[in-house]
């Protein structure tokens, strides 16, 4: 489940731990972003992809309980510039949800270059990063989600917020895939998470790390700091039926101590379905916009933890940031990130 690494786990091994995915409309084009190995942890952490692991996009198309496709990236060791060789995969069917299955080689560059091939353009490397909150606001949060009471905002102060990832860094993996791309064409609706993997003693693959719609662990699993949570590495095909009353749970306390639902437990289950499956929704060649009404992608401006916050205790809040904190942190071309 996504966060921002500011544990003592992700700190050691920030390379295979996700930060965020963003889903967006492109040129004529859907683009994925997934970003990993924040730097707000520490300034010295170790920069760049495992050369280990496997970096996958998955995507569930038209509402499909597995996924159709995966795009899976491999990166080599660094050379002597520091850049890393990097290999994308296409994998449909059946191989999509096959960890054995090797698919069908579709790109291959370094990092810091822009790479095509067939009906994707890619860009990896390290980026300003695009996401913002202020930490002492999900602070409060934090208490009232775990202790079921009300939200206590003495002391935080809308008028003094502050971006905690200001000047912070992610390493970045950008997929551009085209509307030509049989799977995604315009209209198409799709569900969309991502994950990392690394390779076992055994020969196969773990699951390290997931992550679908934003500020997941950081609301409900923020004490879990050597993530241990099952939730990390299950399917989210099963999602509802193993941790639907986690969830569900959770939001019925906090909503009831601070009044904002008129049955909590009934509000707690409509919160639950809306967040598992643990997908990102979005309609192909649509603008996308991850906001209070409508929850359709993400855009790298969208004010994530305002949106999830006003979810969860099922009333308005504010973060008193804008998107305009990290406007720098943006481009409106391909890779649309800006490169740190």
């Amino acid at each position: 489940m996504s966060h921002h690494l500011d544990t003592p786990l992700a700190a050691q091994g920030g390379q295979l731990y996700i930060d965020d995915l963003y889903v967006f409309n492109g040129d004529r084009a859907t683009v994925f972003v997934m970003d990993v190995n924040s730097s707000v942890t520490k300034a010295d952490i170790k920069r760049g992809f495992h050369a280990e692991a496997r970096y996958e996009i998955k995507i569930h198309i038209n509402g499909t309980e597995v996924e159709d496709l995966t795009y899976r990236f491999a990166f080599g060791e660094p050379d002597g510039d520091a850049r890393q060789a990097l290999q994308l995969y296409e994998l449909t069917g059946a191989d999509a949800r096959d960890d054995a299955a090797m698919g069908t080689p579709v790109a291959e560059g370094r990092t810091g270059e822009v790479t095509t091939g067939g009906n994707v353009r890619i860009w990896a490397g390290r980026i300003t990063d695009p996401f913002f909150i202020d930490l002492d606001e999900l602070a409060t949060i934090n208490g009232a989600v775990k202790n079921g009471s009300r939200v206590d905002r003495s002391a935080w102060r809308v008028d003094q917020a502050k971006n905690s990832f200001a000047g912070t860094t992610v390493e970045s993996i950008v997929l551009e895939v085209s509307h030509d791309e049989p799977l995604l064409r315009d209209g198409t609706e799709i569900g969309v998470w991502c994950r990392t993997m690394l390779a076992t003693d055994a020969g196969g693959w773990r699951q390290i790390n997931r992550a679908g719609h934003p500020m997941m662990w950081p609301i409900f699993w923020p004490h879990d700091t050597d993530f241990s949570d099952p939730a990390n590495f299950r399917h989210p095909g099963i999602d509802l039926t193993e941790g639907g009353e986690e969830i569900a749970n959770a939001v019925a306390g906090v909503v009831k101590a601070n009044g904002t639902a008129p049955d909590p437990q009934a509000y707690g289950w409509s919160v639950a379905r809306q967040l598992y499956p643990d997908l990102l929704s979005y309609k192909v060649g649509t603008a996308a916009n991850f906001g209070f009404a409508v929850r359709n992608g993400r855009t790298l401006a969208d004010n994530a933890p305002e949106v999830m916050f006003s979810l969860v205790l099922n009333t308005g809040t504010t973060s008193g940031l804008t998107p305009e904190v990290t406007k720098a942190a943006r481009s409106a071309t391909f890779p649309y990130v800006v490169p740190a």
